[in-house]
């Protein structure tokens, strides 16, 4: 089994050689990158299952990588910054960003993480049915082989995650989802990051499917329970 590659995006040399050392002896390969165009670079030529983003990077910064990334690829990223502002958290999980750790942070615990995000990206893929299903719900078609939604002439690919909630909800039209519910399937029963994740997936799931995201017609919220898909 290959080991699992982590791409480092770190213009601190010592946080970088740290880093390096840390992930390696816990086995991962790691790739190091000291700029956000570097770190581009990288990801392009030999790709990784997961990305550790220095927020605060010289030139290229941390949210324009992140904004590339995810015009390209699903794959998870978790920022690391200096600030330990809630704003800056919030921004980085709108963008697209998997999880945060702020600096200075034990390794221990960026390893827990890491491993967690993992998981939850397998846990993301295995939400998705396994045989070729095309599901129509409403003015909607999912197809699971693809990973793609139809909406009226209109069929666009989806990051594996986005199709993973979108296809529970649809599968489930007309029942109440807890937030406990759809995190557990969507994201794994050992998830621990911050719940804003499923609403900023919500947000952006929305964005897909209504004709008006700020007064959304299926998919419901039901003020503190969850969500509910209404065909």
């Amino acid at each position: 089994m290959n080991a699992e590659r982590i791409l480092v995006i770190e213009d601190e040399e010592s946080y970088r050689d740290s880093l390096a050392f840390l992930l390696s002896r816990e086995g991962f390969d790691v790739i190091l990158a000291e700029t956000g165009t570097r770190g581009v670079e990288q990801f392009q030529r030999h790709g990784a299952d997961l990305v550790l983003l220095d927020l605060m990077l010289p030139g290229m910064s941390g949210p324009e990588v992140l904004r590339t990334l995810r015009e390209r690829s699903d794959v998870p990223v978790i920022m690391v910054t200096a600030k330990d502002e809630q704003v800056d958290k919030i921004i980085g999980l709108e963008m697209g960003a998997d999880d945060y750790v702020t600096k200075p942070y034990s390794g221990r615990e960026l390893v827990a993480r890491i491993r967690s995000v993992l998981r939850r990206q397998a846990a993301a893929h295995s939400a998705i049915p396994d045989e070729p299903t095309r599901l129509s719900v409403g003015p909607l078609t999912l197809d699971a082989e693809r990973l793609t939604l139809t909406k009226g002439d209109e069929t666009t690919a989806l990051p594996p995650k986005e199709f993973a909630l979108l296809y529970l909800l649809a599968q489930n039209a007309g029942r109440v989802l807890p937030r406990h519910v759809i995190i557990e399937r969507v994201w794994g029963a050992d998830y621990y990051g911050d719940t804003k994740t499923l609403d900023v997936h919500i947000k952006r799931v929305r964005a897909r499917v209504e004709e008006d995201p700020a007064e959304p017609k299926l998919i419901q919220t039901v003020r503190g329970v969850g969500y509910t898909f209404e065909a």
